[in-house]
């Protein structure tokens, strides 16, 4: 039943907003009309009482009560006195209006008001309501006398219709109005709520840097500004979020990918035996699985799910694998030195080569003859040193050191997004972790990764 109601009605919040303000008015109105027209009705009714006590006191000066009996003393021009009029003695009626039958209703009722006594009022429905009230007439002697008058009740409700027929005209255009200003009002107001949802939906899409919270605004707007401002900077943050990960999976997966692409140049330009065609697969394979593994770490961590699936991982034997891997033929003498042997770490083994590898690969860049890695314990940590003698880190990029695409000389000839340093640490720091820069190392540049022991 609600879901039918719900489809019924309005679908914006400005008609739902209307038709709210347009049924209260209408109760609010109900309400008041039919307490006015009974506050009408009531006060015509007592009119006529009025006017009917009015003119029973002026036939009641023509009532003699001194004597034993009650008589009517005869006044000019008292034809317009006796009409509608009944005057008692007691029980015996002593006059009553030529037109009114002895038995008939209003007689009846006349009747009825005399022999209660008291002064008191009383209506007949008949074919025409009429109004009948009785005066008691104030004597010395003994006589009791009392004067009903009787005044038809159509010119008054007649009059109470016409003031209920015009409240309700009053009513309808009131309501009419309330709706049509509900609207104009409710849509005003929330014109700046539409032009600021649209604002906020092209500043997310063209990722502007614009926002709501510097405009002056009444309060629930400057609060609902504030809201948007947040969404749109959740949506920034997103977005820089699915940028920074597809820039250091491009970053990752270019030395793999360049592996792949140089094997099969060289095994195109010229024939193979079969034995250097299995070891060209071989390391095929080794840099797809390399891409594999890196997409599946870096995967990994942008869901957060990295710290929740640690195992154990043996430092040398994943040390040695890298060097193995990254090391080039030519004068630059990389060693694994100073491992202690069962020296494990608890982080998932792809996050450890993927934390180390880029500041293996930085090394490689810009050693002049050797890159030396070692590994010890430090309480409830492994410490990996990554050191090499090149010519270091000029001091004044040393705070940028750290920071996504930053690079100290762009333009000295090595490749490179200036991604990998930062990656290194964001990883780290997803276990717990933590990746530093040894400022007092000279000559040279050394980079320590601090993780957790297995």
């Amino acid at each position: 039943m609600k879901g039918r109601l719900r489809d019924w009605g309005p679908r914006t919040l400005r008609g739902r907003l209307s038709l709210v303000a347009f049924v209260t008015a209408a109760l609010l109105m109900v309400v008041l009309t039919v307490v006015f027209n009974a506050v009408v009705r009531q006060r015509l009714e007592q009119q006529a009482d009025d006017h009917l006590h009015t003119r029973a006191a002026a036939i009641a000066a023509t009532v003699d009560t001194t004597g034993t009996t009650a008589r009517v003393v005869e006044v000019p021009d008292d034809e317009a006195l006796d009409a509608d009029v009944w005057i008692y003695s007691g029980p015996v009626r002593l006059e009553a209006p030529p037109g009114a039958a002895a038995g008939g209703p209003l007689s009846r009722a006349a009747d009825a008001l005399a022999s209660g006594g008291g002064r008191r009022c009383a209506t007949t429905e008949g074919q025409e309501p009429v109004r009948l009230c009785t005066q008691p007439v104030p004597g010395s002697g003994s006589a009791q006398a009392a004067v009903v008058t009787a005044i038809g009740l159509t010119p008054y409700r007649s009059s109470a219709d016409t003031v209920l027929y015009a409240s309700l005209a009053l009513d309808a255009a009131m309501l009419a109005c309330t709706y049509l200003l509900t609207r104009l009002a409710v849509g005003r107001a929330l014109r700046p709520v539409r032009t600021m949802t649209e604002q906020a939906t092209a500043w997310s899409a063209l990722t502007c840097d614009d926002r709501f919270g510097d405009a002056r605004r009444p309060d629930e707007l400057a609060r609902l500004g504030s809201s948007l401002d947040a969404l749109l900077d959740r949506i920034r943050a997103g977005l820089r979020h699915e940028q920074q990960l597809t820039r250091e999976l491009s970053h990752e997966l270019r030395n793999p990918l360049a592996r792949i692409i140089a094997e099969l140049d060289w095994w195109q330009s010229r024939p193979r035996s079969a034995s250097e065609a299995q070891l060209a697969c071989a390391a095929i394979e080794d840099a797809a699985t390399s891409m594999r593994t890196i997409s599946d770490t870096l995967l990994d961590d942008a869901r957060g799910s990295t710290g929740t699936h640690r195992g154990t991982v043996d430092v040398r034997s994943t040390l040695d694998r890298l060097t193995a891997r990254l090391a080039p033929t030519g004068p630059v003498d990389v060693r694994v030195a100073a491992v202690a042997e069962g020296l494990t770490a608890g982080v998932p083994p792809a996050l450890l080569e993927r934390a180390v590898s880029p500041l293996l690969d930085n090394a490689l860049r810009h050693a002049r003859s050797r890159v030396r890695l070692s590994a010890r314990r430090q309480d409830a940590s492994i410490l990996i040193e990554v050191t090499d003698d090149g010519p270091g880190v000029p001091p004044s990029f040393a705070p940028d050191l750290f920071r996504p695409g930053r690079r100290a000389d762009p333009g000295d000839g090595h490749g490179g997004a200036g991604l990998g340093l930062p990656l290194a640490r964001r990883l780290a720091r997803s276990v717990d972790g933590e990746v530093g820069y040894d400022e007092r190392h000279r000559p040279g540049t050394r980079f320590v990764v601090r993780l957790p022991a297995g």
